[in-house]
């Protein structure tokens, strides 16, 4: 695979981050927004499906609000946000429409992506949308979010949507132009054009963003490349200026090749979306069972149980170090568990009645994510 996979990709998942909207003096950059558009609206033209994933709702609140810098505490963040949510839907709509194409907003919570439901709800309504040929623009509902259900910044949220709607392409533009292996504009420091895997980074120091607008460093670009390329979605790394060139496939930004397969979205969805509401403790043969041979997840292995959850929740495996080694769909509450512990689900089943045969985790419902050597 090669940049062509992006050129030809029919459905494309592109994020923009504030400062790649943001005038220097505060406030949404009409010129800077246009110019996107306007790039975005020629690939929805030409018969593809775009999503974007736009940051700037807070960024576009701060000067209402008198603000200079971006608010560090959440109350503030959520103002800013609600003021500047309908001005940057606003400046949307318009540049779009300049294109004869209508937009539709989807404001998402890390909730939203981490319980079944509501994942499911999100895919249907951002498939709805793009079947009558609008542009979504998807952003974090920080009007409503908390400091425990945040995604932390959009990068992640678009690999998930990109995962989510199982996208051809994911485009993440940011105001530097590629991954490098240095410090940016230092002397010796390169462009790095491709990335084939996570052994291709080692070494290198990822840095953080200095932005007083945005929230995201390269650190989280990279992070969601891994979810997306994870999930067989090519990304490209790209200056918001390039976007035109990235999309078109040219030699621009960073390129990261997938490394897992696509289809594989209910394990995906485990692995990168969900937030586990307890933890199980495993014994060495039930850590071993489940990463060397794809078992289920019994009561006998497990010799402790951490947090509160129900039938349907999302726990962490780990292994007796703490290290967590898989992730599932637990099939019974917390409050039960306790008594469970040690037992075959034969020796339940014979106590407690036959509902009780069932695993702790089916191997269905489950999805390693750390694997032992033996």
């Amino acid at each position: 695979m090669d940049r062509s996979a992006i050129r030809q990709a029919h459905r494309v998942v592109v994020k923009v981050g504030s400062s790649s909207l943001t005038a220097a003096t505060g406030g949404l950059d009409a010129e800077r927004v246009g110019a996107l558009v306007d790039v975005l609206a020629r690939r929805r033209l030409a018969g593809a499906e775009v999503i974007l994933v736009s940051s700037g709702a807070i960024a576009a609140g701060m000067r209402p609000l008198g603000l200079t810098v971006r608010p560090g505490d959440l109350a503030t963040q959520q103002a800013a946000a609600s003021v500047g949510q309908g001005a940057l839907m606003s400046a949307y709509s318009d540049a779009f429409a300049r294109h004869e194409l209508p937009v539709g907003q989807v404001l998402l919570t890390a909730d939203d992506v981490a319980r079944r439901r509501q994942y499911t709800n999100a895919r249907r309504t951002l498939e709805r949308l793009l079947e009558l040929g609008m542009v979504p623009v998807v952003n974090e509902n920080d009007t409503v979010a908390t400091h425990e259900i945040r995604f932390g910044d959009n990068d992640r949220l678009a690999a998930l949507v990109a995962h989510l709607l199982d996208a051809d392409a994911l485009v993440l533009l940011s105001d530097v132009d590629a991954l490098y292996d240095g410090p940016p504009g230092q002397a010796g420091s390169h462009r790095i054009e491709l990335v084939t895997g996570s052994a291709d980074l080692d070494g290198i120091e990822i840095g953080t963003s200095g932005s007083q607008v945005g929230t995201g460093g390269m650190q989280t670009k990279v992070e969601a490349a891994a979810i997306a390329t994870s999930a067989g979605v090519p990304t490209v790394l790209a200056a918001a200026p390039a976007a035109g060139a990235a999309l078109a496939g040219e030699d621009v930004g960073t390129l990261f090749l997938p490394t897992g397969r696509r289809g594989r979205a209910r394990r995906l969805w485990l692995a990168h979306a969900t937030t586990a509401s307890g933890r199980l403790v495993l014994d060495d043969g039930a850590v071993e069972a489940i990463t060397q041979r794809g078992r289920s997840l019994l009561p006998a292995g497990v010799v402790a149980v951490h947090g509160r959850f129900h039938p349907g929740d999302t726990v962490d495996l780990v292994d007796s170090a703490d290290q967590t080694i898989a992730r599932g769909l637990v099939n019974y509450p917390s409050v039960e568990i306790p008594a469970m512990l040690g037992r075959s689900t034969r020796d339940l089943a014979a106590e407690l009645g036959p509902e009780y045969e069932r695993e702790l985790v089916h191997r269905d419902d489950l999805v390693v994510l750390q694997t032992r050597k033996r």
